[in-house]
């Protein structure tokens, strides 16, 4: 995955990344809004999911110490993070500012 993780994010197109878990409640919460922004930003930004019980040489690498942790790319260098729940709105804005 460390590869092509780095390939993926490395476009100027930005890359939103959720480092989540399957045992974690606010990253239920944090899905259906993921999925909401996927939509509504079509095209301008990717969404990627990460577990962070199967990836954990990332989560480390990028520091995420907390689930859901959201990390904006672009170039393939974090420009955002978030710790927590992040809402439609704010992350629809970011994305957009980001494109």
């Amino acid at each position: 995955m460390k590869g092509n993780f780095q390939k993926m994010i490395s476009g100027s197109q930005p890359v939103l990344v959720d480092f989540h878990a399957t045992w974690c409640g606010p990253c239920k919460m944090q899905a259906p809004i993921l999925k909401e922004v996927s939509a509504e930003t079509e095209g301008k930004a990717r969404i990627l999911k990460i577990d962070v019980d199967r990836n954990r040489q990332l989560a480390d690498k990028y520091q995420v110490r907390g689930v859901p942790t959201l990390i904006l790319f672009k170039n393939g260098k974090p420009v955002w993070r978030q710790s927590g729940v992040a809402q439609k709105h704010q992350l629809i804005k970011l994305i957009n500012q980001n494109a």
